[in-house]
């Protein structure tokens, strides 16, 4: 391959990566956020708990490499650490399922329930 044909196929490959990179969008997940109505709709023994969740993700960076008066375009893949505080709703029913399955998984043996009859 001579210098020529290695100019056309850079020049072709810096076409195509700009068209790729033009085309690209970045995505955002959707948010954990409950609306401005759910308080008002929770029962009395459910609360909203903030926590963090912490996602990371890939994109594809665009790098512009030269040599000499010839440059052309390679796609880096970047990793992006996104820091969010999402909400859940959490029921004492939910409390109840969590700590009975702790304590399977623990070896224990389940709770007797209680009969006030």
């Amino acid at each position: 391959m001579n210098i020529f044909e290695a100019a056309v196929f850079l020049c072709g490959l810096q076409a195509f990566l700009s068209g790729v990179v033009t085309a690209q969008e970045t995505h955002i997940g959707p948010t954990d956020v409950l609306p401005a109505t759910a308080e008002d709709q929770l029962s009395p023994d459910c609360r909203e708990e903030q926590y963090p969740c912490t996602r990371m993700y890939s994109v594809h960076y665009p790098l512009k490499q030269c040599i000499h008066t010839l440059c052309f375009y390679s796609l880096r893949r970047m990793y992006v650490v996104n820091k969010e505080i999402c909400s859940r709703v959490v029921c004492l029913q939910d409390d109840f399922l969590k700590a009975e399955l702790c304590r399977e998984k623990a070896g224990w043996p389940r709770r007797m329930q209680r009969s006030a009859k």
